[in-house]
């Protein structure tokens, strides 16, 4: 197949700069149209730069003319986020974009989590995603909302904690997969909850642990593993019960800590202004 590597009359310059925040500024007062923006994504892309995260991409900024004297087209989420983290980064920017184009800008379909992770060959990918963003969130804002702008996890980020531990992530999905049937919480619950339990606690073996919730055979009254079972699963007393991600994770947690420490306990609770729990570490057989 020939390809006509030629330039064609007419098209935008790319050119490699670093965006200073004041720069940012001076290109944001030259904008040709103010679109609404999303001050959550803004966020999103401010806190990808503090913390060392930004990556230079084909995505960039586009003008109509030079950087010097251009009045900008695309690009307003990426220098308010420039101001905003108050960090100069490298990004392309588009000169001589004509103004036509302004309105195709920016219509592509966003890549989610799960496109990233599609790389992995893996299974169950919607459930992967979602176990790795609350363990990171777990780790992160344990005592934060895990819901709206401020929760948003970026795709280098999960893809990156699935290649540090993906036998770990896999064994989780599996986990949530298999023991949700037996217990109120959900698949990912159940999978965030296996996996920050058992990153802490290496030495213990968790089969019984896992048998227990699957049969509740044999289990006596106190025992953790039966509470954990019995946690009401979506209605109480005819009222409709949803427990939040943050909610399912702590309780699980309740629940093997007990187990681990050999404590009876028969019912489980989590109010919303308690903090999140500490899974108990075990790094040595006792």
């Amino acid at each position: 197949m020939a390809i006509d590597s030629g330039v064609l009359q007419g098209a935008p310059t790319p050119r490699l700069a670093q965006i200073t925040p004041e720069m940012a500024e001076i290109l944001l007062s030259r904008a040709v149209v103010n679109r609404r923006l999303d001050w959550g994504q803004v966020d999103f892309l401010a806190d990808s730069i503090i913390r060392g995260e930004w990556q230079l991409t084909h995505q960039g900024i586009a003008l109509d003319g030079p950087l010097e004297t251009g009045c900008l087209l695309d690009g307003q989420h990426r220098l308010n986020a420039i101001i905003k983290a108050c960090v100069p980064v490298w990004i392309y920017v588009f000169e001589g974009l004509p103004r036509t184009a302004f309105p195709v800008l920016d219509t592509g379909k966003r890549r989610s989590g799960v496109d990233t992770l599609s790389s992995t060959g893996e299974k169950y990918l919607p459930l992967l995603h979602s176990t790795i963003r609350h363990v990171l969130l777990f780790k992160n804002m344990p005592d934060s909302s895990w819901s709206g702008n401020g929760s948003r996890i970026a795709n280098g980020r999960i893809l990156a904690a699935y290649n540090e531990d993906s036998d770990m992530y896999r064994e989780a999905v599996a986990m949530g997969r298999d023991v949700s049937k037996h217990v109120f919480a959900s698949q990912t619950g159940v999978a965030v909850g296996y996996f920050v339990t058992t990153e802490a606690a290496p030495a213990v073996k968790v089969d019984s642990w896992i048998v227990g919730l699957a049969s509740g055979a044999n289990l006596e009254i106190g025992d953790p593993r039966l509470a954990l079972i019995k946690v009401p699963h979506m209605k109480k007393r005819g009222i409709k019960r949803r427990y939040t991600m943050r909610e399912q994770v702590a309780i699980y947690i309740k629940a093997w800590n007990a187990w681990v420490q050999e404590e009876k306990v028969e019912n489980l609770r989590f109010k919303k202004t308690e903090s999140m729990p500490i899974p108990v570490e075990v790094k040595f057989d006792r």
